[in-house]
Parts: structure tokens; sequence; C-alpha cells
């Protein structure tokens, strides 16, 4: 049963959708950019600062001067409380080198979590390392290390499977002016079958022992929605081949959208899915306030 515009439901269901329509965008982009940062400092920053953490308490370990200039040695009733708590005699000092060193690690620690921006010091290490990698990776000797460690890594016979796919991946994503990106024709071609287009990639042009059969044919890569870097690789006729005048970044965004992103040179005239919500909440508003306004004809 359909629900009346001007009643209370279809009242609330046209601001609803409106405010999904405003609200949405701001929220997935506010979501997938706090996803991102929580993988980052999980994955990279508390590594990098667990070292760090765990070269300062070493460094308390092997110096012990440094300790007693940072105030992290325990005193001597911090230290007999330490022998209790362990289940020592007062006057043990047998493990009193174990103890300190737990000691320092938790004051460590604690100093470390209490203050934002020294737990920001591992992604700041990750930066700079990244940084310093590629400036190294540009002189000679940087380069050399890299093919080495690229021969290294490629002569393992599972690994070098993992390493030369994920190296395509990122090769194609941040890709630069001394390395141009392969995808660099964005292509339309009749695919799975006749009368059904897909938006592709072409990637290159036909295999040697299939031309005799193709022709003059080109290999397109068909990406998957919504992980464009899935898909299907096939050599379609140059013929059947339309070339569409957008870039590699709008048809990437084309295809992780499932076809609602479009690029604005592609774009029919009508009024995106957002704002066809917006207008019509609007105009069914103005509908329903010009009808409240008229007067009733009933006695």
């Amino acid at each position: 049963m359909s629900t009346s515009p001007s009643s209370p439901v279809g009242h609330f269901q046209r601001f609803f959708l409106r405010g999904l329509a405003v609200v949405l965008p701001a929220t997935l982009t506010l979501w997938v950019l706090v996803q991102a940062y929580l993988w980052i400092d999980r994955s990279i920053a508390q590594p990098i600062n667990a070292s760090i953490r765990y070269g300062i308490v070493q460094l308390f370990a092997h110096w012990p001067s440094t300790g007693e200039l940072t105030g992290v040695l325990p005193t001597p009733d911090e230290l007999v409380d330490l022998r209790v708590e362990a289940g020592l005699p007062k006057t043990d000092a047998s493990e009193d080198s174990q103890l300190i060193f737990a000691f320092q690690e938790a004051v460590v620690n604690s100093w470390w979590e209490e203050y934002f921006l020294v737990r920001m010091i591992g992604l700041v290490v990750a930066i700079a390392a990244v940084y310093v990698a590629g400036r190294l990776v540009g002189g000679l000797v940087g380069r050399w290390i890299y093919r080495w460690f690229e021969r290294f890594i490629t002569s393992l016979p599972v690994i070098k499977k993992i390493y030369s796919w994920l190296k395509q991946i990122v090769d194609f994503l941040f890709n630069n002016q001394n390395k141009p990106i392969k995808f660099n024709r964005v292509v339309a071609v009749e695919y799975p079958r006749r009368g059904i287009w897909s938006v592709g990639f072409q990637t290159g042009t036909a295999m040697k022992s299939i031309r005799p059969r193709s022709g003059d044919s080109i290999t397109v890569f068909i990406p998957s929605s919504p992980t464009p870097f899935t898909g299907y690789t096939v050599t379609i006729p140059k013929e059947d081949v339309i070339e569409l005048p957008i870039s590699v970044e709008e048809a990437i965004g084309f295809a992780i959208s499932g076809g609602v992103l479009r690029p604005s040179s592609e774009q029919l005239a009508q009024t995106s899915a957002p704002d066809s919500i917006l207008s019509d909440t609007m105009h069914q508003s103005k509908a329903d306030d010009q009808t409240s306004s008229q007067p009733s004809d009933l006695p």
C-alpha cells in the first residue's frame, strides 16, 4: 500500500531521504578517513612506537646513568616494594636488575600513553622513513640496493608471486612521470555478450598467437565493482572498441560506485540521484504548502 505524500509518514520519508542525501557523503568520507588512520596507526605507527619504547628501556638498562638523569629509576623504597610484589624478601637484591627493567618499562609505557603527541612519533617516523627510502632509491647506491632486494624477493618460490601482484597494483596507484601508467585509454566494449557494454582500460595489443584469428585487436582489462583491482582481461577487435573521453581516475570512480559516479562530460541532461531526491522532496513540500493554503470547498 502506497503512502500519501501529505501524510505524516510521507513527510518523514521525504525529509529523511533529503537528510540522507546531505549527510551520507560527508559521513562516509569521514568514516573512510578515520578507518584509514586507524589502520595506519594499528599496522604501522604502533609497531614503530613499541620498538622505540623497547629501545628506550634497553638504553636505560645498558646505561643506568641515563635512567638517573631522566628520573625513571625506582627509589629505594619503591625497589623494596617491587621485591615484595615479586614475592622476594625485602633485602634480597638478586632480582633487582629485572625488577628495575620492568619498572622502567612500565614508566615509559605509561608516559608514552599519556601524551597524544608522543604517540604520533611512530607515524612521523614512518613518513620520514618512506621519504628517505624514496630519496635513496633515486641515487645510484639506493637503486642498486633496491634491485638486489627485488632479485632476492623474486627468487623465493611463493613470495615472488605475491610481491609481483602487489607491485603491479602499487605501480598502478602511485605512478609517476618516470613510470607512466599503463592504463592510458578508457574504452567501452561489448562484454560479456553483444548488447551489454562494459567500461574497461586498454592495456596493450593482442598476443602474437591470437592476431592471425583476431585481426587488429587490443587487450582490455574490465574491472569489477566495487573492487576495480579484480576483473577480466579480454582481447577485442579494435573496430569493436569505443574510446571514452574520460580519465582513468574517473573510470575507476565509475567502477567503484557501480555507475553512480559519472564524469561530468558523460552526464545526460538530468539531475543526479542525490539532487533529484532533494528536488523531489522540495517540490513535494511546495505542493503540500500550496494545497494546505488553498481554501476548502466544503461548507
